[in-house]
């Protein structure tokens, strides 16, 4: 859907902005849940429209979504969602799977108490959302699996650049956040994840927290190569 045909629908989330990190985040959503695809341009002017504010209200919120890395400001284009190549692709789930790896085995083993029982709460919390098909909630669950999992590495710096490159990689990622059959494998893994750290198996912890990043990298990269195809065979 581009961001005109959005301007047009009516938003429930409108009545509750009080700052532009509000705007922010549904805006994040709309390119997380594939409502705006990679590329998309976010205009100003459609987006005063839309949440009827002012513009230096949208270019804060703007600003905003920068930060996070999920859209970029190019001269003389504006702003628009990230686009990736299979090149940045690739790089940037090299570094997640560096990053991760890393912190997985930083983990003591067996994890302590707390931290089981505060990953089994999400984990159901996950579980609940995504038989309600309440994929908002399994995105936010998801994260807060991965971000929890990952504090107890003791490192608040390889903690800081996980959640970085969790958000630069969104474009990818969106494209199985609302599929079931994708989550509900995640499910899966986040409860072997939860039955490792019981044990002392810190090498199989941190294969299977490399495992689990592989499903939507190789979607994405498949889906750039098709499209690649298919403009080459248009051009023939």
């Amino acid at each position: 859907m581009t961001s005109e045909a959005m301007v047009e629908e009516k938003d429930p989330a409108l009545a509750q902005l009080a700052e532009p990190a509000d705007m922010a985040k549904l805006l994040g959503e709309d390119i997380i849940f594939g409502r705006l695809a990679p590329g998309a341009r976010l205009t100003e002017d459609n987006l005063i429209a839309r949440f009827n504010v002012t513009r230096h209200f949208v270019r804060q919120a703007l600003v905003e979504l920068e930060r996070t890395g999920i859209v970029v400001r190019e001269k003389n284009k504006g702003v628009s969602v990230r686009s990736l190549s299979s090149r940045e692709v690739s790089q940037i789930y090299e570094v997640r799977e560096l990053l991760q790896r890393q912190a997985a085995l930083r983990i003591p083993l067996p994890a302590p108490a707390p931290l089981i029982q505060e990953l089994e709460r999400v984990h159901e919390t996950y579980g609940r959302h995504l038989r309600a098909r309440h994929f908002r909630g399994v995105h936010e669950a998801n994260d807060a699996f991965h971000l929890t999992l990952f504090s107890a590495c003791g490192n608040p710096y390889l903690v800081e650049s996980i959640k970085y490159y969790m958000w630069l990689s969104l474009p990818v990622r969106a494209k199985k956040t609302a599929d079931y059959e994708h989550a509900l494998a995640s499910e899966r893994d986040h409860f072997i994840i939860i039955q490792l750290l019981k044990g002392t198996d810190s090498w199989a912890l941190a294969q299977l927290c490399v495992d689990h990043l592989q499903s939507a990298k190789k979607d994405y990269l498949q889906a750039v190569a098709e499209l690649r195809a298919s403009a080459m065979g248009a051009g023939d």
